[in-house]
Formats: C-alpha cells, sequence, structure tokens
C-alpha cells in the first residue's frame, strides 16, 4: 500500500489515540453526552412506537420507521445514518470553533482533538518555580512552555535604571522591566501583540521607554496596583504560566564594594552597584535591601511551596538573583519546599562591575555568602567555550576547579549551555532540555528509592 493511502489513515489513528488519551478531560463528558443522546432517543423511539401503534396501517407511517424492511436491516441502517451524522457533525464543529481563532493565522490551525491534547499535557506539567530578571530568566520560561503551563516566574523588584527607574520615580510604581520580558516570554513570541509589548520607543519623548513599561504603569494606575496589572496583563497576551513580583514593598538594592586599595564603598540602587564595581574596579562584598525585612509576595511564597522544580538563575549574580533571594522569607521557602530538583543555573559569561574574574565556584559562594548552604542541590553550569559570534569583550565562566569542595556540596551539571548566535548567553532549547533531564532524572531515581 502506498505511502498516500497510508497517511490519512495514520492521521486519522494518532487523533484517535489523543482523543483516548487519559487526563484531557473530554472523555467524560462525552461519555455524558451520549447517554442524553441514548435517553432522548429511547423517548423518541417510544412516542414512535405509540404512534405506529396507533396508525399503523398509514403507509407514510410505515414508509418513515422502515417496517418494510426486516428489523436486522432497520437497525444497521439506523446505525450507518446516525453514526455518519455524528462523524459529519464533529468535524465541522471543529473546524466552526478553531477557524476563527486562527483565522488571523492559517499556519496556527489546528484539529480540535490537538488543542485539548496539548492544553492537557502542558496542564500536568511540571509545577516550575524560576526566579532572577533581566534576560537571563526569559530564556528557562522559553525553554519550558513547550513542556508545562505550570511556569510561576518570580522577578526582582529592585531594579532602578532606565525606563523601569524612569517611570518608577515619576508614577511611583513599582518597576516594570522584568515583568515584561518575562510575560513576553511566557507568551507567543511570533504574536504581534507581543512584539507590541516589546516595541521600544527610539525617539521623540517616550525615547528609551517600551510600550509594555507603559501599558504596565497605565495598568497598575488603573487597578491600583502592580500585582493586578500583571494579571490583566498576562490575560491580553494569553500566557502560559504566571508572573509574580517577589515583593509588592517598595525596594532598593544597596552595595559594599572593596576598591583595589582595600577602603569599601556603600553604593545605594541598582543601577549604580554594576556602573561604580567597574569604574573602580572594585569588587562587590555584599548587596542588600533597603528595607532589610522587606515581605516576599505570598503567592510566590505559596507557588515555591508548591513547586516540583525551582529554578535560579540564569541573571546579574548580584542585581538579578540575589534580590529576590533575599526578600524576607524567599529563601526559608526554598530551603523547605518539597520541590524535586532545585537548581542554581549559573551565568555563561562573566559581567564587568559585578562578577569580574568569577569561576562557577565563586558564583555559589557568593550565594552562600548571603544565604547561607542547603537552597539548592544542584548547580548547571555551561562547559562550552565558542569563538563564533562571541566578541571581543566576552569574557566566559571557567569551570569549577576539580578539587574544589563545592563539588562535594553540590550535584555538578555540566553542558552546553549557549546560543549559537549569541554564546554569551543560554539557549532557552538547550536550557529546557537539561532540565527535562535533570527531572527525569530525579524522578527515576525516587521511584528506585521507594
Amino acid at each position: 500500500m502506498s505511502s498516500s493511502v497510508l497517511k490519512p489513515v495514520t492521521k486519522r489513528w494518532r487523533s484517535l489515540r489523543k482523543w483516548l488519551a487519559p487526563g484531557l478531560g473530554v472523555k467524560r463528558w462525552l461519555l455524558l453526552l451520549l447517554i442524553g443522546v441514548a435517553a432522548v432517543s429511547i423517548a423518541i423511539a417510544q412516542a414512535l412506537v405509540i404512534v405506529y401503534n396507533a396508525a399503523g396501517s398509514s403507509d407514510l407511517i410505515r414508509l418513515l420507521t422502515l417496517a418494510f424492511l426486516p428489523l436486522e436491516w432497520r437497525i444497521l441502517i439506523a446505525l450507518l445514518i446516525g453514526g455518519a451524522a455524528l462523524i459529519v457533525a464533529l468535524r465541522e464543529l471543529n473546524r466552526s470553533f478553531l477557524t476563527p481563532l486562527a483565522r488571523s493565522d492559517p499556519n496556527k490551525r489546528a484539529e480540535l482533538v490537538d488543542v485539548l491534547y496539548r492544553n492537557a499535557r502542558l496542564g500536568h506539567g511540571i509545577r516550575l518555580v524560576a526566579l532572577g530578571g533581566g534576560t537571563g530568566l526569559p530564556s528557562v520560561l522559553r525553554g519550558m512552555k513547550a513542556e508545562t503551563s505550570q511556569i510561576t516566574a518570580v522577578v526582582t523588584m529592585a531594579d532602578d535604571g532606565g525606563s523601569s527607574g524612569k517611570l518608577r520615580r515619576e508614577f511611583g510604581v513599582l518597576p516594570p522591566g522584568d515583568v515584561r520580558n518575562n510575560i513576553a516570554a511566557l507568551a507567543d513570541d511570533e504574536d504581534l501583540m507581543t512584539q507590541l509589548f516589546q516595541y521600544r520607543f527610539a525617539e521623540g519623548g517616550l525615547e528609551g521607554h517600551s510600550f509594555g513599561n507603559l501599558f504596565l504603569t497605565a495598568l497598575a494606575n488603573i487597578t491600583g496596583s502592580m500585582d493586578k496589572a500583571i494579571v490583566e496583563a498576562g490575560r491580553v497576551l494569553a500566557i502560559e504560566g504566571r508572573v509574580l513580583p517577589s515583593t509588592m514593598q517598595d525596594v532598593s538594592l544597596g552595595a559594599e564594594i572593596r576598591k583595589p586599595d582595600g577602603s569599601v564603598i556603600h553604593v545605594s540602587g541598582e543601577s549604580q552597584i554594576t556602573e561604580m564595581g567597574a569604574d573602580t574596579n572594585g569588587r562587590i562584598e555584599r548587596v542588600f535591601l533597603e528595607p532589610n525585612r522587606a515581605r516576599a509576595y505570598p503567592d510566590s511564597i505559596r507557588a515555591l511551596l508548591g513547586a516540583d522544580m525551582i529554578v535560579i538563575g540564569p541573571g546579574s549574580l548580584y542585581t538579578s538573583i540575589l534580590p529576590n533571594l533575599l526578600v524576607d522569607g524567599m529563601a526559608e521557602a526554598i530551603r523547605v519546599s518539597n520541590a524535586s530538583v532545585k537548581v542554581y543555573i549559573c551565568n555563561i559569561a562573566t559581567q564587568r562591575g559585578e562578577t569580574d574574574n568569577f569561576n562557577v565556584a565563586d558564583h555559589v559562594l557568593a550565594i552562600e555568602k548571603h544565604i547561607g548552604r542547603g537552597v539548592f542541590t544542584i548547580v548547571l553550569a555551561n562547559n562550552a567555550y565558542p569563538e563564533q559570534n562571541a566578541g571581543p569583550n566576552t569574557r566566559y565562566v571557567p569551570a569549577t576547579p576539580a578539587d574544589h569542595d563545592i563539588r562535594t556540596r553540590y550535584e555538578l551539571v555540566e553542558a552546553d549551555l549557549t546560543d549559537p548566535q549569541r554564546p554569551w548567553r543560554h539557549s532557552p532549547d538547550k536550557l529546557g532540555q537539561q532540565l527535562i533531564q535533570l527531572w527525569a532524572a530525579h524522578r527515576h531515581s525516587e521511584s528506585i528509592g521507594k
């Protein structure tokens, strides 16, 4: 039999298997529908029997009820007609429901069962909570949103530079920049609304501002708070997952920087820390939040406690990662969470003024210095250092020395995590693959241990 003949049959068989897949949330209602149709059919049949008995001699009644045929033939014809009607009806309903949803993009059209199957699979995926900020955290979200829709991104609220800083100072709102980036990462990257959300004005009075930042600021003023604005923005972009602030308090980030001469300077403001570190060739000794007991956002704590997997990073160590972990209650929630996998993703490249000359172990030790040990058990680090597309300013983070004691305290996983086009950044696909492998390995070890 030719492949052209087998292809439609195979496609239909796969479609049927998807309809029968567990967790789809359809079969129980289809069964209820069939019971209802059967009950109504029985009632109609009984009514026809009454009419037939009352006017059985009528030729019209005999014709409508096929009384001139043997009983077996009547049952077979009814089944064929009813089955054909159901198949045509389901096919046309599928087309009627989904065509309007994908009318703007014919490439996104899919059969109803494919949409339901995908939603059911993602809805039963890993409960993932990822913490960070900047450009690193969105890479995790993009890499995992094809595997699960149960994603929660927890972002820092200490940003005070660029567009976010201006809006924060002028309107008194929490910084929207990291929120915007992560909402966009959880949305459809090719969707026009996502591109609009990320659009940045290049000139005029709005120069430097992104549309998404302005949109979130306006929503925050309309709804009364940034957390409500985030929810509404997520609905507009139909994101897979949710984005939460680490805290709803107005916090700023401070730092102590040790200069080469041994003196220590105090810096206030997230945007000033890296700049001052670069200008003085200093080394960041400590970062802290002001106020230092900023309360964690309750939904963020609940998400951490109920997570299957917790991912910290990647992102700027002192200005994106630690501002989340320093919020009161965040580190403790990660420690006591029953998540099977708790992983820190180290940066691929060092950041000038922040992590100059750091290796992987230095990143881990800096976190331990601020919040102690036991927050994560796995360190995921890059071990590829491509020269192509790297540019002259890329300085890769070296691997942990073979004899370093963090290798005895953590499960150290090394892999090529680089983006081919921008190798100083993480590839979302490679990150997603590594995280899924970690999840599978730990679930397998847990099943063996039971």
